[in-house]
């Protein structure tokens, strides 16, 4: 947020024009702007907001740069899981058959694919199954079978990486 003008008054009508020209709100304590500023904030498309209590014009400044930052999001994982056989299923595609050898396996989690260290695929576990059951998570020391949306060069000894986006909340 940057402060363009400050001073010391009533708000007037050059306030109001260098508003419109900066397309800045106008943030005013314990003043009252005249009719006539008030009709050409109107007119121009000025917002004007104004303040008895200093408390409540921090907190709504707070609140509106709190509101203007993307989130901050970190990468949580879940659990991986090896590819120890792959199986091609008519109609669905290559079905990972896989052992969960940390943590576990979330159906629509997202998932990365490594073969050999790279990364050679993101995406979504479209299909979770233990024993033709669908599963909503398979969890460490057992057996399922993946299969990843709209992806199927899958390999034996691939490693599926299971994680979510976490939304880290400002302090």
């Amino acid at each position: 947020m940057n402060v363009i003008h400050s001073g010391v008054g009533t708000v007037n009508e050059s306030d109001i024009m260098l508003a419109e020209t900066s397309n800045a709100v106008i943030i005013g304590f314990n003043v009252r702007p005249s009719a006539a500023v008030t009709q050409a904030a109107d007119a121009k498309d000025v917002e004007i907001r104004l303040y008895r209590v200093i408390y409540d014009a921090i907190n709504d400044v707070e609140a509106a740069m709190k509101g203007m930052l993307d989130p901050e999001t970190k990468e949580e994982v879940l659990g991986q899981a090896t590819v120890r056989e792959t199986f091609r299923v008519p109609n669905v595609g290559t079905i990972a058959g896989s052992y969960v050898t940390s943590g576990k396996v979330v159906r629509n989690a997202e998932i990365r694919l490594v073969r050999d260290g790279i990364v050679i695929h993101e995406g979504k576990i479209s299909s979770l199954k233990r024993f033709k059951d669908d599963q909503k998570e398979v969890n460490q020391g057992y057996e399922c079978g993946i299969g990843i949306e709209s992806y199927n060069d899958i390999k034996v000894d691939d490693v599926i990486e299971c994680f979510r986006m976490v939304e880290v909340r400002p302090e």
